[in-house]
């Protein structure tokens, strides 16, 4: 099993910033690659951006340019650096783990962008 928390969500103007941190345990040698996705009220849940164990990323493309998926091993965390951030990124991330034995997720977090 793996356990997720996720952290860093909060009220933001437009064009400001955000880090999101996801803290990772239990069995984490099992992880093969995470991923933050968003889901915003009424929408359905979309994958923000994804990094595999040897570091090659993903992102939508409603966020290249803007947000920077990284993880640091040695603190078993990922993070999610948002910027020039616009109300249409206001929705609850979600941390997401793919294992050898599962996928995993996070409780979420909500990130607001006012405009």
């Amino acid at each position: 099993q793996v356990q997720l928390v996720e952290s860093g969500g909060g009220l933001v103007q437009a064009g400001g910033s955000l880090r999101l941190s996801c803290a990772a345990s239990g069995s984490i040698f099992t992880i093969t690659a995470m991923g933050w996705y968003r889901q915003a009220p009424g929408k359905q849940r979309e994958l923000v951006a994804s990094i595999t164990n040897s570091g090659s990323t993903n992102y939508a493309d409603s966020v290249k340019g803007r947000f920077t998926i990284s993880r640091d091993n040695a603190k078993n965390t990922m993070y999610l650096q948002m910027n020039s951030l616009k109300p249409e990124d206001s929705a609850v991330y979600y941390c997401n783990a793919w294992g050898l034995f599962g996928e995993y997720w996070g409780q979420g977090t909500q990130v607001t962008v006012s405009s």
